[in-house]
This record gives C-alpha cells, sequence and structure tokens, in this order.
C-alpha cells in the first residue's frame, strides 16, 4: 500500500491546525468583507477582532454572517485596544466575561487577551488569578497575546503590566504575534520553542522590526521567520489555530486586498507541513511504508 492510496503526499504530512483570516485583515472594509473573502478564497475559518465597527460587537449579525457563508468563527479578539476602551464597556473585567458569552454562542474555541496597560492598575494586580478563575469556567481558551515594549529616545517605555512578554508569566494558553516579535525583537522560533505546549494560538504576520511601527506584513515581506515558525508548528502537530492577521489598508484596491490575503494564504499552507518519516524509498524507487519491507 501507498501513500496515495489514502490521497496523502509521500513524505509530507500536512497539519491539521485551520488557518483562519482576522476580520481586521480587511481594514477599512467592514466586518462582512471579511467573511465573504475568507469563503471566496478558502480559509478555514475567522477571528473576529472586536472594533469600532458594529458588526463586531453584534452576535446575531455575526452569527447570520457566519451561517451565511459557511464560514466558522473560531476565535474572537476581546477589545483590549486603546482604541476600544469603550467597545463593551470600560470594565476590563467586563469585556472578558463578554468575550467569552459571545464565544460560547457562536462556538468560537479561543479569546484572544492582550496583558493589562500599566494604568490598568487594579485589573493588572489581579490579572494572572482573574483569568485562571475564569478559565476554570469554560472550554474557551484565553491566549494572551505577547506585545511589545514602546522605545522613546533609546529607551523602553514600560506600557503592559505585568509584562509585554507573556513568556514568563503565569499564562496556560498564550498567543504568539510574529508582528509583535519583529517590534519588540524578539526571536519568534525561539518563543515557540519556550512556550511548548503552552502556545495555543498564533497571529501570522511579519515585519522588519527597525522601528517602533506594528507592521503586520504580509508573511514572506519582512524580517521575521515565518516560514520557520510555521514548518516548527507542523512537525510537532501543533492543533491551535493559525491566524492572519495582516495590514492591507493600503492596498490600492479590493482586488490588490485580495492578492495579498491569497498570498498570505499560500505562504501558510505551503509551509505548515511537515517531513512525514513513516514513509520511505526503497532501492528499487518504490515508496513503501517504513519498515514493511
Amino acid at each position: 500500500m501507498t501513500p496515495q492510496d489514502h490521497g496523502a503526499v509521500p513524505g509530507l504530512r500536512l497539519s491539521d491546525a485551520p488557518v483562519t483570516l482576522s476580520t481586521a485583515s480587511v481594514y477599512p472594509e467592514k466586518v462582512p468583507s471579511a467573511f465573504e473573502i475568507a469563503a471566496a478564497l478558502g480559509y478555514d475559518g475567522v477571528e473576529v477582532m472586536v472594533a469600532t465597527d458594529a458588526a463586531s460587537q453584534d452576535l446575531n449579525v455575526l452569527r447570520r454572517l457566519s451561517d451565511y457563508h459557511q464560514v466558522p468563527i473560531k476565535s474572537i479578539h476581546a477589545p483590549c485596544l486603546l482604541l476600544t476602551q469603550r467597545v463593551w464597556g470600560r470594565e476590563p473585567w467586563g469585556k472578558l466575561v463578554r468575550s467569552k458569552e459571545v464565544a460560547e454562542e457562536l462556538g468560537a474555541e479561543v479569546v484572544v487577551v492582550h496583558p493589562p496597560f500599566r494604568w490598568q492598575r487594579e485589573y493588572a494586580r489581579e490579572f494572572v488569578e482573574g483569568l485562571a478563575r475564569m478559565q476554570e469556567e469554560t472550554d474557551v481558551v484565553f491566549a494572551v497575546e505577547n506585545m511589545f515594549p514602546v522605545r522613546a529616545r533609546g529607551a523602553e517605555v514600560g506600557m503592559y503590566a505585568p509584562d509585554w512578554n507573556p513568556l514568563d508569566q503565569d499564562f496556560p494558553h498564550v498567543t504568539l504575534d510574529l508582528s509583535h516579535t519583529a517590534v519588540s525583537g524578539s526571536d519568534a522560533l525561539e518563543m515557540a520553542e519556550d512556550l511548548g505546549d503552552r502556545l495555543r494560538h498564533v497571529h501570522l504576520a511579519d515585519g522588519i522590526g527597525v522601528t517602533n511601527k506594528d507592521e503586520h506584513l504580509v508573511p514572506g515581506r519582512g524580517g521575521q521567520p515565518c516560514d520557520a515558525v510555521l514548518e516548527k508548528l507542523a512537525d510537532d502537530g501543533f492543533r491551535g489555530h493559525i491566524v492572519l492577521e495582516v495590514n492591507t489598508r493600503r492596498a490600492a484596491s479590493r482586488a490588490e486586498r485580495l492578492e495579498d490575503l491569497a498570498e498570505a494564504l499560500a505562504f501558510t499552507r505551503l509551509h505548515l507541513a511537515a517531513a512525514d518519516r513513516t514513509w520511505e524509498v526503497t532501492p528499487a524507487g518504490e515508496v513503501t511504508r517504513r519498515g514493511a519491507h
């Protein structure tokens, strides 16, 4: 029997990790466009960035979009940005509770969370323990995202507490963002290795990293090891989500935006594969299961 009998590719093991599209990737288009584009290009689902777009905040609208386009909502990005401070109220714990409830209603598996801003002192002080308590109450995974320090006049300015880097914090689940590793000067491949089983979610994008700018380039257009990280995840049997969170706001047209997002998806699928060592080539040139002869 050969791998072709099962529709497999000899010597190649494809990852089961879903590749999804962040609604932020279609900005300045709106959330409905993200579902339309994800369906057209063949993404496995959508991550909803809860932001100022009213559709991103409305459970019923999101459900209708998912059903109409037959695109599942795999994850919810809680409204943790500066520009979303008033979305779903001002109280940070309330935002997380609401994110969890929406995720549960929509069948999403992950809520992406940013570390608290340093000026959110009470929230920051209780963040690790409070998030652990919330995690005990749901099957939805809270995955804390790596951020980056802000540099001013050669010095780092801390914006997040307990830290911008979740690596040394007591979080059971983490989101690794490769645009953020570019800004922070972190080694993304090393972070993925060090996080081990705690790595539950990936925001895939690229960055050059020479300034404080969070670039979110199409993978392959910057200096991050996007290809090596994907190959490592495939080799490790990663079963979390790979979310394309790229910046297409400079696209001159919708056609150009689709080309960027199609390129991002093709890059991801190309590299999200690992060597399948269960097969070998015999001296006669036949592909066979290892040890079968």
